[in-house]
């Protein structure tokens, strides 16, 4: 309010009022009369303490309500005027200016009921509440005004202050633009945090960034006290997650869809869990402990729950080029952050480029499949391919029986467990039938991979047609 553009210039406007004279209001006149004198030399303490007076003698009086108001007026604009060095050299006793404001907006409401028709009491209103900030508020007092005397000078006046100090603020709301600070920022990875958790020492980190801090150890990344805590039920600081959004929106959003990003990768890029070949239909129970495979888990926990398992060549040491996706069909989190896992086989996949990602492994891929069964051809050698896979299908289902009965009769063996696999697939899908076949002999790694690369049905069908009619020859010689 100390600037040009917000002050009025009450000396240029108009003075105060004369009180007239009555025969029963001497001294109420002389008040008046005196209080004026002050007002003009610019004492306006003396001049308030004259009018406040006068009002106990004159209660209710518009004249002394309006002077004394316009007194309040001066006296709050001198003191938002004084410079540091004025203050500090001659300290003044009293009331601050905001209080003299709030007392000349009373004393202007008290005028206007009084004087509804008076243009000088909508601009005494206005003045009032210009100097407590009030603009909306001053601005329509200002236009009623304006229907009263469409000309007054006082108003008009008034209407230009509220006018530039409008245009200063638009204008410094299109130029101003919060810094992103320290306090804002995650110590982590050094990014505006992004679904922020405060630690019971008081210290804020994304949740994700304390996640993969506490798969290391329980303490604070920056104090370093032990967290009996876990960030994954640990609660969102709600408040602070408010005030981020609203005031980095646009940084916010990027945060959001960089997190996501590593949640949805993408229908070509595949997340890698190094540990063994597995096969499609094959069914897998995993326990998570490395901190980043279980930084990898949560991730995709938040996606499609879906990664590949791929192998190791023994003789080289670098990942197989063949792999399986697998979906996590059961996860439960472990109370010290292990996570256990049950995982089913799905799609094949090539890898055809790979790299790290925050500790694990992940790949852009191309999806394999086996090439298309003609109906009603033949094989070389006379072979229909419908009628293998129709043997295979009533093979299958004897051997099936067969197990069980064999499971019943106490022969438990891996023949029980074999019979946890997925459920037989349809003859309308031999893809998926020639995988569950494999699955069902014991298999080496090498084998899987070899296996993983075919893309003949007919194949991979007729090896696991061998091995169940030797399973078969076993069971009737028991």
């Amino acid at each position: 309010m100390a600037e040009s553009s917000s002050r009025i210039d009450w000396e240029a406007l108009f003075d105060v009022e004369e009180y007239p004279w009555e025969v029963n209001g001497i001294k109420a006149f002389d008040l008046v009369r005196t209080g004026n004198i002050s007002f003009r030399e610019k004492r306006f303490e003396d001049a308030i303490q004259c009018y406040s007076k006068a009002q106990l003698l004159k209660p209710g009086n518009p004249i002394i309500l309006s002077n004394r108001c316009a007194a309040f007026c001066r006296n709050s604009q001198f003191l938002r005027d004084r410079t540091a060095i004025e203050s500090e050299r001659r300290p003044l006793n009293g009331l601050d200016s905001t209080t003299h404001a709030e007392l000349a907006r009373k004393d202007a409401e008290k005028v206007l009921s009084l004087r509804v028709n008076s243009p000088k009491s909508y601009f005494l209103k206005a003045s009032a509440l210009i100097l407590l900030e009030r603009y909306e508020e001053a601005h329509e007092a200002v236009l009623l005004g304006l229907q009263v005397d469409p000309f007054s000078h006082h108003l008009k006046s008034c209407l230009w202050v509220l006018e530039r100090i409008s245009a200063g603020s638009v204008k410094r709301e299109k130029q101003w633009k919060p810094q992103l600070c320290d306090d804002f920022e995650c110590t982590l990875c050094l990014k505006l945090l992004y679904e922020p958790v405060t630690t019971p020492c008081g210290h804020s980190f994304c949740r994700s960034c304390l996640l993969q801090s506490m798969d290391h150890g329980n303490k604070c990344p920056m104090c370093r006290t032990i967290l009996f805590m876990s960030p994954r039920t640990y609660p969102i600081s709600v408040t602070l997650n408010n005030i981020i959004q609203r005031t980095f929106p646009m940084e916010y959003a990027e945060r959001k869809s960089e997190q996501q990003s590593l949640s949805h990768l993408g229908v070509d890029i595949m997340p890698l869990f190094v540990m063994d070949v597995v096969l499609p239909c094959q069914k897998l129970s995993l326990n998570i402990f490395e901190p980043r495979y279980r930084l990898m888990v949560r991730r995709i926990m938040e996606g499609n729950r879906r990664m590949g398992m791929v192998g190791v060549y023994p003789t080289t040491g670098s990942i197989a080029s063949y792999a399986c996706e697998v979906e996590i069909i059961e996860c439960e989190p472990l109370p010290d952050g292990r996570f256990y896992l049950e995982v089913v086989g799905r799609r094949r996949f090539r890898i055809l480029r790979c790299w790290d990602q925050d500790g694990y492994r992940v790949a852009k891929v191309e999806w394999i499949q086996d090439t298309q069964i003609t109906t009603g051809g033949t094989r070389e050698g006379g072979y229909d391919p419908q009628q293998v896979i129709a043997e295979v299908a009533d093979l299958a289902r004897t051997w099936i029986r067969r197990t069980r009965e064999a499971a019943r009769n106490g022969g438990r063996s891996r023949r029980e467990q074999l019979l946890r696999t997925e459920g037989m697939p349809s003859i309308h899908e031999p893809e998926r039938l020639s995988f569950w076949l494999v699955n069902l002999s014991n298999v080496s790694p090498p084998e899987r991979l070899e296996l993983l690369r075919m893309q003949d049905t007919y194949e991979r069908l007729s090896r696991g047609l061998l091995f169940l009619k030797a399973q078969d020859e076993a069971m009737r010689a028991q």
